[in-house]
């Protein structure tokens, strides 16, 4: 660095020092629990702050007039852009370096989001995601950049930097700007440290000088005798790894056991589900079954002076089972013999010379979920010798580079890790290794523990490490990172040209109880009270979860520019927290146009083990929509003429192809059903009532739009998509889960209308297929074939069902809508709650009430309604949600 460059760096730590002073700076949302001296310890102003970054606007203005140099060079005019949604399934593996170098509770692969990121921006555009964690939005956007990464991805680069994806041009090379910002300082430490370019030659040397001296000083802690320390031609052998286990008592008899002597089956590598005591004989079981007349053993307890608190604690007893070692290259494994047992008693009275964290573990279901086996500070998840070593390796490593491989190995030197009982067995041992890591998002710890050896640890992590530094030229010049909360960014007004993110899963994970781990090393902590999450430690449901996701979507509205996009990737299980993250985003002003699949291959050990978890993830991809529109929008709202400008411009952002590996599927986006949705939305989103009915607006997308295999196009798409099916044949139609009235109407469509590959039929043609595809929903009345083809339908003198033609469906969706709303009527006018209900007839009164102004009544039925049948059906929601906001 030269004198220079330090001058300007002590400069913003200076002004850094100077906010971190300020009352008003420290009330920024998000801020995170520490001292001055911790917090900028940290950080690396401007482009890193381990709290708000004051210097965004001042850095992001720089970053604009070097964006508008390299658009005039390339020949780019911001007037012309134009983007479909980036209309491919998405997958990528986990195995590469830069996703290996550091563990994360959920990660998505940098080079699924350089796909994004590539298709949405061009080179020096500036791209914000806003739950960073360990920063792989950074990572992609600057590899934008690198010819070799990019080709990597399959796509070709010619020697002007066009990117080609077979003979089409898809986008250019050149690194784009990112903006970080996570509410956990242990994320953005993370993402700092993987987006830091570093000299390789300095970065080894430190790290093989720490190791060194801290090998001299502790490295007799991981030595045992090979093959026994009573052999007489004994060697030295270095520990790679101990595992320990768990001992009990029996009820019966108070014999102590540990749990692997008397549990694990080693020959065919299970853990069996009960066992004899070996005293006794009586039946005993960790968690005994409903029959299996098993006795419930506990844990067996000593009482031990915890040097590091200076303080008499209880905790559970526990017993070496065997070692894993190294002579040479050669791994081997023993019992422990006497010298291990003395080895460990002597580790236990040294008192430790370097700071450790002692904090409480910090309230919440996972972080405190140990408290009942004595683990209720951050330092009882280390055994002694590695939380020596871990301090020591701490304390003499002076740059942020070798603290970020300390954190990398942190997780697997706890006793968190686990030993893969199954893997032991001789007939399975070929299968991949001993250990099994440890339980992902949790902060489970097992009752068979390895102790891994941090050395070895740190030599595989270094290697690592160097591999994915050595993959980019990275730039500090081309990041900023921030650590608050997501509700109050900092940066100024449409500034910024793409926006993903990777949100919180509700339920899933718990990251500020998660990243305590982290956290108390680094002794600056998460600031939860915006944590988007879903548990009652921190008292939110899924309405403080949907609020806090909409806050979050309306800072990211208010930063992003007009006409861009946003990607959301999401994992959840739950349809209603899918539903609650759609819902908040429009909720926002953005209008989603597709929806698709990310593939990240390699599946975690919760989605291999369990039978209910879902290993690939939905990515939404939305728009906000442009000046032009929302002007002009403003002048004709209200009318039809206001609908046909927002249609016209939506199908413009629709992909024309929605393909997939064998050719290409309806997009459902562009069929009359969802477009109507998209439409109604955007109005209620607006506070505007819609001008027309659904009939009507059915009849205007034939009369303005060309129809093909009951989806509508603009005038300039269709060439493309006839000659799609010219070479590929028709789209295939994607399954429908028909589940209440409205879908089940949707799936009539299906099989009557010929557009959509169906031909009309009999109610004897339907009524084997319709009863095998209807799946009521609990809350929903029973639905009646023959009724919903009369109300929906018309009957030709051959008695075969048809779609009729606009006039005439027009007419049936009169007589329906009177039926409906005299049904909703009924609902107004009861009382208690609403248990079996036609949803069609609360979606009619809900339409209806809004349009009337009447939202005292739309939110006292709302109200009445299972809380997960109104979060779990957007429409529902949508119009509860507008009328909140406008009830007296």
């Amino acid at each position: 660095m030269s004198p220079e460059e330090q001058a300007k760096r002590e400069e913003y730590r200076r002004r850094l020092a100077e906010y971190l002073k300020d009352p008003a700076f420290r009330a920024i949302e998000g801020f995170p629990i520490g001292t001055d001296e911790d917090i900028l310890a940290l950080s690396d102003p401007p482009y890193y702050t381990a709290c708000p970054n004051p210097f965004i606007p001042e850095i992001i203005a720089e970053w604009q007039e070097e964006r508008e140099g390299i658009r005039k060079e390339l020949g780019l005019k911001e007037e012309s852009y134009q983007r479909e949604p980036f209309a491919a399934d998405v997958s990528e593996g986990k195995n590469h370096p830069i996703y290996n170098a550091h563990s994360y509770h959920t990660k998505v692969p940098h080079k699924a989001i350089m796909r994004y990121i590539l298709h949405y921006t061009d080179p020096g555009d500036i791209v914000f995601d806003g739950f960073c964690g360990t920063g792989m939005t950074g990572i992609a956007a600057q590899l934008c950049g690198d010819k070799k990464a990019v080709e990597s991805l399959g796509y070709r680069v010619d020697e002007k930097g066009v990117i080609w994806e077979d003979k089409k041009a898809i986008s250019r090379l050149g690194a784009r700007k990112a903006v970080l910002n996570d509410l956990s300082p242990a994320a953005t430490f993370i993402a700092y440290n993987y987006n830091t370019p570093v000299d390789a030659a300095s970065f080894e040397c430190e790290t093989k000088q720490v190791l060194k001296e801290v090998e001299q000083e502790c490295g007799w802690m991981y030595e045992t005798w090979h093959p026994h320390c009573d052999d007489l031609n004994r060697v030295k052998g270095r520990i790679n790894y101990t595992v320990w286990s768990d001992v009990f008592v029996c009820p019966q008899c108070n014999t102590e056991m540990a749990f692997w002597d008397v549990a694990v089956d080693t020959v065919k590598g299970v853990v069996r589900p009960d066992w004899e005591c070996p005293d006794c004989s009586v039946k005993l079981a960790k968690t005994p079954s409903k029959n299996s007349q098993a006795l419930r053993v506990g844990h067996a307890w000593e009482i031990v002076f915890d040097t590091a608190q200076k303080k008499t604690i209880n905790r559970i007893k526990q017993k070496i089972i065997f070692i894993n070692y190294l002579i040479g290259k050669r791994s081997f494994d023993k019992r422990p013999d006497e010298k291990d047992f003395a080895l460990v008693e002597k580790i236990k009275n040294i008192s430790l010379n370097y700071s450790v964290p002692l904090d409480r573990m910090i309230p919440g279901g996972e972080s405190r979920r140990n408290d009942d086996i004595g683990l209720t500070n951050i330092h009882h998840f280390y055994t002694r010798r590695n939380l020596i070593i871990l301090s020591a390796l701490w304390e003499k490593s002076q740059s942020p580079e070798i603290k970020w491989l300390i954190t990398a190995i942190m997780q697997r030197a706890n006793k968190q890790h686990q030993i893969a009982i199954s893997r032991i067995s001789k007939e399975h041992k070929q299968e991949g290794g001993k250990t099994a890591g440890h339980r992902r998002g949790t902060w489970y710890v097992p009752s068979n523990q390895v102790e891994f050896s941090p050395f070895e640890l740190l030599k595989g992590r270094f290697k690592i490490g160097v591999k994915a530094k050595s993959q980019s030229l990275f730039s500090k010049l081309n990041f900023l990172i921030l650590t608050n909360s997501s509700t109050e960014v900092g940066a100024k007004n449409e500034s910024l040209d793409y926006i993903f993110i990777d949100p919180p899963f509700g339920t899933n994970i718990w990251y500020s109880e998660l990243n305590f781990l982290w956290e108390a090393w680094l002794n600056v902590f998460t600031n939860n009270k915006k944590e988007v999450i879903i548990g009652k430690p921190q008292k939110k449901g899924l309405f403080e979860y949907y609020q806090l996701m909409t806050q979050c979507f309306k800072e990211f509205y208010r930063i992003l520019k007009p006409g861009r996009w946003i990607t959301i990737e999401f994992h959840n299980t739950e349809n209603r927290v899918w539903n609650s993250i759609q819902e908040a985003l429009q909720f926002a002003g953005f209008v989603v146009a597709d929806v698709r699949v990310l593939d990240k291959q390699k599946k975690t050990h919760t989605q291999v083990t369990s039978k209910g978890s879902v290993d690939k993830d939905l990515v939404i991809s939305a728009y906000k929509p442009n000046g032009n529109l929302e002007n002009n929008f403003r002048l004709i709202a209200g009318t039809e003429k206001g609908v046909w400008e927002f249609i016209r411009y939506h199908l413009n952002k629709l992909p024309i192809l929605n393909h997939q590996k064998d050719g290409f599927i309806v997009n459902v986006e562009r069929q009359e059903f969802l477009l109507f949705d998209r439409m109604v939305a955007f109005h209620i989103r607006r506070g505007v009532m819609v001008p027309i009915s659904a009939q009507e607006f059915y009849a205007g997308l034939e009369h303005r739009f060309i129809p093909r295999d009951g989806m509508y196009f603009l005038p300039a798409q269709v060439a493309e998509y006839d000659r799609a099916v010219l070479d590929n044949g028709k789209p295939t139609q994607l399954s429908l889960f028909v589940n209440d009235e409205k879908t089940a109407i949707t799936w009539l469509r299906q099989q009557l209308d010929p557009a959509s590959g169906g031909e009309p039929k009999t109610q004897g043609d339907l009524t084997n297929d319709f009863n095998r595809v209807m799946n009521r929903a609990k809350h929903e009345q029973p639905l009646e074939l023959i009724e919903l083809l009369k109300q929906n339908f018309l009957q030709d003198e051959d008695g075969k069902w048809y779609v009729p033609d606009h006039n005439k469906a027009t007419d049936l969706e009169k007589v329906r809508q009177r039926s409906l709303l005299k049904e909703f009527k009924e609902y107004t006018e009861s009382t208690g709650r609403l248990r079996v209900f036609r949803s069609e007839a609360v979606r009619a009164g809900f339409a209806d009430c809004y349009k009337r102004q009447e939202y005292n009544t739309l939110v006292k039925v709302a109200e009445r309604l299972p809380e997960n049948v109104l979060r779990e059906d957007p429409d529902l929601l949508m119009y509860y949600d507008s009328a909140l906001l406008r009830k007296r």
